[in-house]
């Protein structure tokens, strides 16, 4: 995980996502198409640092998450604008495609 990637789970998750643009890759350890999207995820953070927030919540250490905003496959990305999804991307897309969805909800 990048330096600029926030770990997420039920104790933080709500408050993290409270308040500007948060985007959320929900995956887990197991997930090989998860694993390939993390570089992905890292770089976001680190190109959006202090404009978008940019987390991971493993589904199985935070079960509720997932099930809260209806994740049935993984990767899941989900990008929160003060608290409420705005965008989704469900599998495996290019950066572009995350930044695009980041765009669109500025």
């Amino acid at each position: 995980m990048g330096k600029n990637t926030l770990e997420l789970n039920e104790a933080n998750f709500t408050e993290t996502i409270a308040s500007g643009l948060t985007l959320v890759d929900m995956y887990a350890n197991w997930c090989m198409p998860c694993r390939m999207l993390a570089p992905t995820i890292s770089t976001l953070a680190d190109e959006y640092d202090g404009k978008v927030k940019v987390g991971k919540v493993n589904i199985d250490e935070s079960p509720s998450i997932a099930s809260q905003y209806g994740v049935m496959s993984i990767p899941t990305v989900i990008l929160f604008k003060d608290g409420k999804p705005v965008g989704q991307k469900v599998g495996m897309a290019d950066k572009k495609a995350y930044e695009q969805m980041i765009q669109s909800a500025n």
